[in-house]
C-alpha cells in the first residue's frame, strides 16, 4: 500500500510505501533537509511541521513541549501511516544560492587560474587534443581498412606514429568515416600513464577542433564543484555548484562510511555523488548551449573518502586502523560506466590521494597553489570537518588530517549551521553594554549561526571580556545576554521575535567546548607536523588557506581564538577552491598530469593520532587563545591589555 506525501514549500508530492521513513523519503524525492547525523537521531536538525496526515514517531529530547504542540517533528524518526503533508521550515532548508556567493564589503579572494601565465610558461598542452585529419576516400585501388587509412593520415599530417585505439571508437568508425567524407576529427588522449603513445578515443565527422570541451570538478563532502572549459582556446567559461546529494545520509566522512555498510548503502551514494554531477553539468550545457557530445575530457579532485564513495569502492577500512584506503590511484574509468551522462569516449581521471584522510582534493590544491615548486617554508591549510594540512616547499612535502570535527560546519553547535540565507556570518559584542551586532548572509533575520559567524562571534566575545580563556562565561556581569541554559551558562546572540524561527539563537558553554576542540586539532596539527620535521612556527614564511571556508575566514578573529598561528599577517594567501584549481590544470597541461602524480609521491603522510606529542599540543590548545600566551603576542597584548 503506498501513501502520498507532499513537501511544501516546495509543492512536491511523490508516492512512496506505507511506513517509509520520512527522511528517506525525502532524499528519494530530490528534497534536502538538513540532517547532519545521518539520520540515527542524534542531531535534531531534521525538524519538519506535521501540517496533516499521520505519522509514527517517538517524541526527543530536541523538541520542546511548545514546538512539539505545533507539529513539529524530526524527519529520520517518522514513519508515514497515512497521506502526509509536511513544512520543511528554514533552520532545514539548504540554499544553494549562497554556495558562490560573495560577502558584502569583502573580495572574494583571489583564485582565478591565469591562463595567461600558463600559456607563457609553456605548460599548456591539454592531455585531451584533437586533430583534423583530412583523407581521400578508399577506391579499389586504394582499399586500405579505415583504421589504418585514419593512422597512416594522423602520421602524415601531425607528425604522431603509433597511436593506441578505444575498442569503442572501432564500433562506429566505418560510418563516422563516410558521414565525413573521410574528413575527420580524431580525440587523442595524452593522460594515459601504462601508454607511451596517445589512445585514440573518439572520431567525428568534419573539422571539429574548435568544439572541445573539458569538465573539471571537485567532490566535496558537503558541496560539488563543476567547471567548463574550453580546451581548444585555453578559457575557462563557466563555473556551478550544488550542495552534494549525500548530505542526506549524514554531514561528515565518518557517517557516510557507517551508512555505507548498510544494505544497499554504498550503492546509494555512489548513485547520489553521479546524480549531483549530472545536476550541474547539465545546467552549465544548458547555459551555454553546448550538447553533452562536445564534452570531450573529465577530470577529478576529491577527498579519500568522497573518491571511494563515487567509485564505489569499500571505504570502511578508511576508518579502521591501520587507515589504510582501498587504493590511492584508480585507474581511468568510462565515465559512463559510474552513472555521469556522458558520452563512450569520456574517461574520467582522478586525482592520486595520499592516505586515508590527505586526498586527491589537497593533492590537487598543492598543484594549484604553486607549493611544490616554491623555495619558501609554507604551511597549506584546508580547514573542515577533517581539517588536511601540508607543510613544505620545493624540495619536500608532510602531511596530515587533524580531526577537527564538524564544528566549522555549524555540526555539535545548537544552532549550528551551514552558510546559507539567514545564517550569522559576522559578529561584534559592545564591551560596555555587552549587546552584540549581527550580519547574515543576503541580510535577512537570523535562522542560526555557520562556521565564520562562530569565529567571529568568540573571539568578538574575548575582545569585550564576557569569555575567559577556559571558554567559560562570566557569571559576575549584571545583563540579560548571559543566563544559564540547559547545557550551562549561554550567550544570547537573537531573541525569539528576532528569528525565522521564533526562539532564542544563543552560543553555549558547550558549543564553545566544542569550538575549543576543532580549533585545538588544527593548530596542534600544524605544531606537530612542523616539530617533527624540525621547524617552528615562526620558521613559516607563508600560510595559504584554501577551500570555501577558508576564503571566508576572517584571519584576525582566526588567530585571536587560536585557530590560527600568531604570524605577520602579510604571510596569509588564499587560493579559494584548490581542488577544482588543480583539477582544471589537469585539463589544460599535460605536463602536470607528471607533476601532480610527483606532488603525491613527495607528500609524507603522518598520522597524527600515532605522533609523539599530539595530545600534548592539543591539550595546550584548549584555552583560548592557548595556555601558551606567547604564541600569541599580538593577541596577548591587544585583548589581555583590555580586562
Amino acid at each position: 500500500m503506498t501513501v502520498r506525501l507532499t513537501f511544501n514549500p516546495y509543492e512536491i508530492t511523490i508516492e512512496v510505501p506505507e511506513g517509509e521513513n520520512l527522511l528517506r523519503a525525502a532524499s528519494d524525492a530530490g528534497i534536502h533537509i538538513n540532517a547532519s547525523c545521518g539520520g540515527e537521531g542524534v542531531c535534531g536538525k531534521c525538524k519538519i511541521l506535521l501540517e496533516s496526515g499521520e505519522v509514527d514517531t517517538t517524541r526527543s529530547g530536541f523538541l520542546s513541549d511548545e514546538a512539539w504542540n505545533l507539529g513539529y517533528r524530526q524527519a529520520c524518526q517518522c514513519r508515514l501511516l497515512s497521506d502526509v503533508v509536511i513544512r520543511v521550515p528554514p533552520e532545514s532548508l539548504l540554499d544553494r544560492r549562497t554556495l558562490t556567493r560573495r560577502r558584502s564589503g569583502i573580495a572574494l579572494r583571489p583564485s582565478p587560474l591565469d591562463l595567461n601565465a600558463l600559456k607563457a610558461s609553456g605548460y599548456y598542452h591539454p592531455a585531451f587534443q584533437k586533430r583534423f585529419v583530412s583523407l581521400s576516400p578508399p577506391t579499389l585501388h586504394d582499399n586500405v581498412c579505415d583504421l589504418s587509412r585514419l593512422e597512416q593520415g594522423l602520421a602524415r599530417q601531425h607528425a604522431l606514429g603509433t597511436v593506441t585505439i578505444d575498442y569503442f571508437l572501432l564500433r562506429k568508425l566505418a560510418q563516422v568515416m563516410r558521414e565525413g567524407n573521410y574528413q575527420v576529427t580524431a580525440s587523442l588522449d595524452y593522460s594515459r600513464r601504462r601508454y607511451r603513445f596517445p589512445h585514440m578515443l573518439n572520431v567525428e565527422p568534419g573539422d571539429t577542433t574548435q568544439r572541445h570541451f573539458a569538465l573539471a570538478v571537485d567532490i566535496g563532502t558537503t558541496t560539488v564543484w563543476v567547471q567548463l572549459v574550453d580546451l581548444a582556446r585555453g578559457e575557462i567559461l563557466d563555473h556551478a555548484a550544488d550542495y552534494n546529494g549525500q548530505i542526506s545520509y549524514g554531514d561528515d566522512v565518518i557517517t557516510r562510511i557507517l551508512f555505507s555498510q548498510t544494505d544497499q548503502g554504498l550503492q546509494k551514494l555512489q548513485r547520489s555523488a553521479a546524480a549531483s554531477i549530472n545536476q550541474i553539468m547539465h545546467r552549465l550545457l544548458k547555459r551555454h548551449h553546448l550538447p553533452v557530445e562536445e564534452i570531450s575530457h573529465f577530470t577529478l579532485a576529491a577527498n579519500t573518502t568522497m573518491t571511494h564513495l563515487f567509485y564505489g569502492l569499500e571505504p570502511k577500512y578508511i576508518r579502521l586502523a591501520p587507515y589504510t584506503p582501498a587504493a590511492c590511484s584508480i585507474p581511468l574509468t568510462r565515465a559512463r560506466d559510474l552513472g555521469l551522462d556522458l558520452p563512450p569516449h569520456v574517461f574520467i581521471y582522478c586525482v592520486s590521494s595520499v592516505s586515508s584522510y590527505v586526498g586527491g582534493d589537497i593533492v590537487a590544491g598543492v598543484l594549484a597553489s604553486g607549493l611544490f615548486k616554491d623555495h619558501r617554508l609554507t604551511l597549506y591549510i584546508d580547514i573542515g570537518t577533517n581539517g588536511e594540512i601540508v607543510i613544505g616547499n620545493e624540495d619536500w612535502l608532510a602531511c596530515a588530517a587533524c580531526s577537527a570535527g564538524p564544528a566549522f560546519e555549524g555540526g555539535g553547535i545548537r544552532f549550528g549551521m551551514r552558510a546559507t540565507s539567514g545564517a550569522i556570518e559576522d559578529a561584534s559584542v559592545n564591551p560596555d553594554t555587552y549587546e552584540p551586532m549581527i550580519i547574515t548572509i543576503d541580510m535577512v533575520k537570523p535562522k542560526g549561526i555557520c562556521g565564520s559567524g562562530l569565529i567571529n562571534l568568540l573571539a568578538a566575545l574575548m575582545e569585550a571580556n564576557l569569555i575567559g580563556p577556559n571558554g567559560r562565561f562570566r557569571d559576575d556581569l549584571n545583563t540579560p545576554r548571559i543566563r544559564m541554559g540547559e547545557n550551562g551558562r549561554e550567550y544570547v546572540l537573537a531573541t525569539a521575535p528576532d528569528t525565522q524561527s521564533g526562539q532564542d539563537i544563543t552560543l553555549s558553554e558547550s558549543d564553545v567546548d566544542n569550538l575549543m576542540r576543532a580549533k585545538a586539532a588544527m593548530f596542534a596539527g600544524y605544531v606537530t607536523l612542523l616539530q617533527n620535521v624540525g621547524y617552528t612556527l615562526q620558521d613559516l614564511e607563508q600560510v595559504i588557506l584554501a577551500g570555501a571556508f577558508g576564503n571566508f575566514i576572517n584571519i584576525e578573529n582566526a588567530i585571536t581564538i587560536g585557530l590560527l598561528p600568531d604570524l605577520p599577517r602579510e604571510r596569509f594567501q588564499f587560493v579559494g577552491n584548490g581542488s577544482l584549481q588543480g583539477a582544471t590544470l589537469l585539463a589544460l597541461s599535460r605536463e602536470l598530469l607528471a607533476e601532480e602524480r610527483r606532488v603525491a609521491s613527495m607528500m609524507t603522510n603522518f598520522e597524527l593520532s600515532e605522533t609523539p606529542g599530539f595530545m600534548n599540543h592539543y591539550t595546550a590548545a584548549l584555552f583560548l587563545p592557548h595556555t601558551q600566551m606567547d604564541l600569541f603576542p599580538t593577541v596577548k597584548e591587544r585583548v589581555q591589555g583590555r580586562k
